[in-house]
């Protein structure tokens, strides 16, 4: 079938396996450019498909020549449907790998669930005996409770009072003015039930209770602070108190871990284009106006070169995980550099719908939005027949 993006609203229904695996590679082609980690031998990547999960599993295996776990909720291609583009993505990750030499499995499944987190241990007795590298890069609107069974549902609001800003749509460049009403406080506790740390913490918990987790293992887990234009909608509403959680959870399990020489952390990482950050107000806007500035000062990073960076500079390799003991790595300190916030502010303050092709990178923000399903990648051939059913190889 010829496969081309349907959009609706801040998502894309389908995704090209062509366009996605062109694009792995191009991750892998970065990292194996780079000088080479002395880095994790065995990891675990929970939330492995896409974005910074996806980027730290590549990075992990050709920077390191690390053997790989992948955890993710995908689904395959079914008649003319086709699969989620972190299917095609991981079924291109485990092809590389195994051309590389390099160990890898992935486990598709709900990584809330009790019996993703049982499966995965019995994998790494069976095959890997321990991992010291715990990635947790979870994205989810719901969560259902291992324990309770309730079914918990995040919200993208602001906290207190409602928020009224400028936001826009991507796809036609309009520039508007929104107004997001306040969460309650059962939206509130659901939010950080879904994006807090509880599960990274089973998660840790149940691999060491198991005996899988390595003495002297590192785990990290990704986060976002941003500006204070986005701060009412982001690290002041409910997403934010969400990473708060996270944040304590690290060191919390920074604490545990520490007794066998491991370690935690939460990465604050650069805001980039996502399915999670074009669905919140005011981000994309931010975003494109970002994406300009900081091209325009040669500081521009996509998810691989963050991760590289991550890996290099903050995790191994003898880099400064988290200078001031917090347990958060600034990997975002290009982002939020006085001079690149200050001319940000400025442009924010001009933007509106005639202005956006000159203050903001709008086809910068479009492109990486497509190449997050496969599309727009130079060199694939988007008229041609492909076939959409795709299998993961070591899949367990």
């Amino acid at each position: 079938m010829i496969i081309q993006p349907k959009t609706r609203g801040f998502i894309c229904t389908t995704a090209h396996p062509e366009g996605c695996a062109k694009q792995i590679q191009e991750q892998i082609d970065f990292v194996k450019a780079q000088k080479k980690l002395s880095g994790p031998v065995n990891v675990l990547v929970i939330g492995a498909s896409t974005g910074y999960g996806l980027a730290s599993r590549i990075t992990a295996a050709f920077g390191a020549g690390a053997n790989t776990i992948g955890v993710f909720f995908d689904k395959a291609a079914e008649g003319t449907r086709t699969a989620s583009a972190g299917w095609y993505n991981s079924a291109a990750f485990e092809k590389a790998a195994a051309q590389q030499g390099l160990k890898s499995h992935s486990i598709v499944g709900d990584a809330f669930s009790d019996a993703i987190k049982t499966k995965t241990i019995d994998l790494i007795k069976a095959e890997y005996g321990t991992v010291d590298l715990v990635v947790y890069s979870v994205a989810s609107p719901r969560r259902t409770h291992p324990v309770t069974g309730e079914t918990f549902s995040s919200v993208i609001k602001p906290v207190g009072a409602a928020y009224t800003n400028k936001t826009m749509n991507f796809h036609t460049g309009e520039v508007s003015t929104v107004t997001i009403e306040p969460a309650t406080e059962d939206e509130v506790r659901q939010t950080i039930a879904v994006m807090g740390g509880e599960d990274w913490a089973m998660w840790i918990d149940q691999l060491q209770e198991a005996g899988v987790l390595a003495d002297g293992a590192t785990t990290v887990a990704y986060s976002y602070v941003g500006p204070k234009i986005t701060h009412p909608i982001y690290r002041d509403g409910t997403i934010g108190l969400a990473k708060n959680d996270l944040e304590q959870t690290a060191i919390a399990l920074h604490e545990k871990l520490s007794a066998t020489g491991g370690r935690a952390f939460v990465s604050v990482n650069k805001a980039l284009v996502t399915q999670s950050s074009s669905a919140i107000p005011v981000v994309p806007l931010y975003i494109s106006a970002l994406y300009k500035v900081m091209k325009e000062k040669d500081l521009h990073e996509n998810c691989i070169q963050q991760m590289y960076r991550l890996f290099t500079d903050h995790l191994y390799n003898g880099g400064e995980a988290s200078a001031d003991g917090s347990h958060l790595i600034r990997i975002d300190d290009w982002e939020m550099r006085e001079d690149v916030q200050i001319e940000v502010l400025r442009r924010w303050n001009e933007l509106e719908t005639g202005s956006v092709p000159e203050l903001a990178d709008l086809e910068g923000y479009r492109e990486d939005f497509f190449h997050l399903f496969g599309f727009q990648t130079e060199g694939v051939d988007y008229e041609a027949d492909t076939d959409p059913a795709v299998e993961i190889p070591n899949q367990v």
